[in-house]
């Protein structure tokens, strides 16, 4: 491709909407450009990589067996009643009503349908198992879209959905999943984690996310400094701090003026976090539930949704904590009556704890579990933090930004019992499928790449995923014999199999260095009036630092040997 004749401009200006390396380096170059927020255009160049991913996708969904199909984007309203997940997913479900007054909705997932297509066509053991996967647009009515492609409302994802006979099959069905999608991360250049998760409104009893790190991403990874241990943040469990054992004291109220904070509260008092107490109110489906919690620990509000059942939960506002009659700043659960009680089990990890003593600018000295206070229920609903000691091997915890690319879900029977989707066994017993399902969304693993695989000069792209291979770059436009050199090596490479963008344009060196190393492809060649007349060009891989001069008529050959990395 000429880049004369090249539809899209990379920005000279540093776009000042971008809000990640990805998303600045993906207007910059002319790969994407925004229609609506959260809804891109892929220029060309994004274009390309997007296929050379979904070619990636296909090739390893289709040696593990699966089948690729196309399920419709609009599906009725009623549909997603049937789950209840009309419910579950709230507000991120686009609506509309057709001419007949119907309702529908834009899909931002595929299970209620996939399972009723299968429900359609399984009948007996003998038609399992299968995996079925396709490579679709979705949409969901994020809150707040950012980074580009990191969270967008309109996204093309590989969905894929295992059905088995058997919690074995699915389990098999689930490793070949995994490894798959290990498959696709190392192809495409990204070193993702698989770490366990939290399977939200989706559902599912295990749950694991493929996480890269990077410093943009919206996800927290745990992951162990001595094993393999590696949880979202949403999810993951550790061994918190202990304190030294202590016999119990007689309580002791205290006056502390002016003082809510556990930090107010540790300076005044001389003491450290950990041996306080702090009560957050929520409102679990509009009912106010007190939770306690050891001072320096955080409430993870994902487990607490979890232990708790509710659909919605969300901080207790002033009003609703006034008419439950608690004291913000100054509460405890000591004493406390009508209201349910939900305790982190940091509460066990020592004695003599301050907390609140009901009424304003006092708290209470030496409370202890459970002498003092008795919650209606005891569970970890802590955020596991960096330095706390990893629940395998004791271990410390380190933890790092990651960007979401890949989760995978055993989903069980909760979609087949709801749409009653049904095979007969051996013994002509019928019993619900057993599934699972797996989703990569495709433009944010471009967007992952980038993330991960950038300098201060641009993107520096996996050979893999590159749009081309190859920049070639004529310099001196206005030399017949620059370019009658270059319009021959173009023909060389093109030749030779070799994807080549050919920077024929009237534009200077510096430009186009400058776009060379915007755009990141992976190797760089070079043709200048000094080389020629020593009969050779300048050849660069965009991930090093210095080049080579190579003779004309082993051009090919030799960006052949950078790609494949046995340049010497």
């Amino acid at each position: 491709m000429r880049m004369s004749a090249f539809f899209g401009k990379t920005l000279r200006e540093e776009p000042a909407e971008a809000e990640t390396s990805s998303h600045r380096l993906l207007l910059k170059s002319g790969m994407i450009r925004q229609v609506a927020s959260g809804v891109y255009t892929y220029m060309p160049l994004a274009w390309r990589s997007l296929r050379k991913i979904e070619s990636i996708i296909r090739q390893e969904m289709d040696a593990a067996g699966s089948h690729e199909l196309r399920m419709p984007a609009l599906h009725p309203l009623e549909l997603w009643e049937s789950t209840g997940r009309a419910d579950a997913m709230g507000q991120t479900l686009f609506g509309l009503r057709d001419r007949r007054d119907r309702s529908l909705v834009m899909a931002p997932t595929h299970e209620e349908v996939v399972t009723q297509t299968v429900k359609a066509n399984v009948h007996s053991y003998r038609d399992l198992p299968q995996i079925l996967y396709q490579i679709q647009t979705k949409f969901r009515d994020e809150p707040r879209p950012r980074g580009g492609l990191i969270r967008v409302r309109e996204f093309d994802m590989k969905d894929a959905y295992s059905f088995d006979a058997d919690e074995e099959g699915l389990d098999r069905s689930y490793d070949a999943m995994v490894q798959a999608y290990r498959n696709i991360y190392r192809r495409c250049g990204l070193n993702a984690v698989m770490a366990e998760a939290d399977s939200g409104a989706i559902g599912g009893k295990d749950s694991h996310e493929f996480l890269l790190p990077a410093e943009s991403g919206e996800d927290l990874l745990i992951h162990c400094s001595g094993c393999d241990y590696a949880a979202n943040a949403e999810r993951a469990e550790s061994v918190k701090p202990p304190l030294e054992h202590e016999e119990p004291l007689p309580l002791e109220e205290i006056h502390t003026p002016g003082m809510k904070t556990i930090e107010d509260l540790g300076v005044h008092l001389g003491i450290p976090a950990p041996k306080t107490l702090k009560a957050v109110f929520y409102a679990c489906d509009g009912e106010v539930v007190f939770v306690t919690i050891r001072g320096d620990l955080e409430v993870n509000e994902i487990k607490l949704t979890r232990l708790l059942g509710c659909r919605e939960l969300r901080l207790a506002s002033p009003e609703e904590v006034e008419a439950a009659g608690l004291v913000a700043g100054s509460a405890s659960s000591i004493g406390l009556e009508g209201i349910r009680s939900i305790a982190d089990d940091s509460i066990r990890t020592g004695a003599n704890f301050v907390v609140g003593a009901n009424r304003p600018d006092y708290h209470v000295r030496n409370a202890c579990y459970p002498r003092d206070i008795q919650p209606d229920v005891i569970a970890d609903i802590a955020m596991a933090q960096a330095g706390h000691a990893c629940p395998r091997c004791d271990s410390p915890l380190q933890a790092d930004r990651a960007i979401e690319v890949g989760h995978v879900f055993k989903l069980g029977t909760f979609y087949s019992e709801s749409l009653e989707a049904t095979y007969l066994d051996r013994d002509g017993a019928q019993k619900p499928i057993i599934m699972g399902c797996y989703g990569i969304g495709v433009g944010r693993l471009l967007a992952a790449a980038i993330e991960q695989n950038n300098d201060e000069k641009g993107i520096v792209f996996p050979d893999a995923i590159a749009p081309y291979q190859v920049y070639l770059a004529a310099l001196n436009v206005d030399d017949p014999e620059v370019m009658q050199a270059a319009g021959d090596l173009y023909r060389q490479l093109t030749g030779a199999g070799l994807e080549t963008l050919f920077d024929d344009r009237e534009e200077s060196a510096g430009v186009k260095f400058n776009d060379a190393d915007l755009l990141g492809l992976p190797v760089r060649v070079v043709v200048g009036p000094r080389g020629l007349r020593g009969g050779t060009v300048e050849l660069r891989r965009r991930d090093e630092s210095e080049g080579r001069s190579v003779e004309l008529d082993g051009v090919a050959d030799a960006v052949r040997s950078l790609l494949e990395g046995t340049a010497g």
